[in-house]
């Protein structure tokens, strides 16, 4: 065995150690972070556990708009038309006929994914700047749609009520610590569900197409089926958080779902970290709880929060928690 194999093999081994040393430490670490999250609401107050819900609701947005931005590398900025399309879903469908919230969050979830393939099919093809645009002219039509009130149905600017709420063996769901248990339990779901997407074959064609859609077309990849089963996912998954938003706030209007709404879903993933499901977690904390943490300092905190977006992308361009992909992109790192 020549040098360079007795090292690939040496390397090898550590590989393998460190990869039996590490899983156990990430299941410790897991198990301790859900043990703190459980713990929360017997030490927080009401206040913190609606900002904790909000958090968990903004983390949900979060990652689905990162399947479609961090995943596919697609540009979009029109998420929150998603959003919207579950939450006045729920509240209609509620209205109409009586069902409940359990069976209205996949059903609204549906709905805005069908709604994400009509509206992103015509121009899945643009890149860049190009989509980015049409993605921010879809959610104004949207928003103003819902302000026009057509036939009737989306209640004009002051928005529709939803009177039900979440139960469970009849008990309604409806102080801070049940709901806060609700939301994070779908986060917890929810970021399952897309750890084991991002290693199937799904996940790795998103990646293809993201680094270079002209090699994964060649490598027999479909781009533009890809793409559209990002944004169809990414939707669905935001039209289920409207209902969670929607069970939380009662009262759902067009003011909730403007254009700073896209823009700072768009902020959770960049800050966080493109493709990093750890980093949409962190920066969605980042953009719910923190604000509140500096709320003592009212007229200043816009101002700490833009200083502190901007350093980020001098000094830190890939995000608080990166994915080792995009780092090793941004860096210029060989992949081992």
């Amino acid at each position: 065995m020549g040098v360079s194999d007795g090292r690939l093999a040496s390397d090898a081994r550590l590989a393998g150690a460190g990869s039996q040393v590490e899983g156990p430490a990430r299941a410790l670490l897991m198990a301790a972070l859900v043990a703190a999250g459980g713990a929360l609401p017997l030490v927080l107050s009401d206040y913190w556990l609606d900002v904790a819900i909000f958090w968990g609701i903004y983390a949900l947005l979060g990652l689905s708009l990162n399947l479609i931005v961090g995943e596919v590398g697609l540009f979009n900025m029109g998420h929150t038309a998603f959003f919207a399309i579950g939450a006045y879903g729920t509240v209609l469908l509620n209205q109409a006929w009586g069902l409940s919230l359990w069976l209205l969050m996949p059903l609204s979830g549906l709905l805005a994914a069908a709604a994400g393939y009509g509206l992103s099919r015509p121009i899945i093809h643009l890149r860049g700047d190009y989509l980015l645009v049409a993605t921010i002219g879809l959610n104004e039509i949207l928003r103003v749609t819902l302000v026009n009130n057509p036939w009737g149905l989306t209640g004009g600017p002051n928005g529709l009520i939803l009177l039900d709420q979440f139960t469970v063996l009849g008990h309604r769901l409806d102080d801070p610590a049940a709901f806060y248990y609700l939301v994070w339990g779908v986060v917890g779901l929810v970021v399952w569900a897309l750890l084991r997407l991002q290693h199937s074959r799904i996940g790795r064609a998103w990646n293809c197409v993201r680094e270079d859609e002209v090699a994964a077309e060649a490598m027999g990849i479909d781009v533009r089926q890809a793409k559209l089963l990002a944004f169809v996912l990414g939707a669905g998954l935001a039209g289920a958080a409207g209902t969670l938003y929607a069970a939380k706030m009662v009262v759902v209007s067009p003011e909730s779902f403007t254009f700073m709404e896209a823009v700072i879903l768009f902020a959770i993933v960049v800050l966080g970290g493109l493709g990093s499901i750890p980093g949409v977690l962190v920066g969605s904390a980042a953009m719910m709880v923190l604000p509140e943490v500096l709320r003592d300092f009212a007229q200043y905190r816009m101002l700490f929060f833009g200083a502190a977006m901007a350093l980020m992308m001098v000094f830190r361009p890939q995000g608080l928690w990166p994915s080792r992909r995009w780092s090793r992109q941004l860096t210029g790192e060989r992949e081992p």
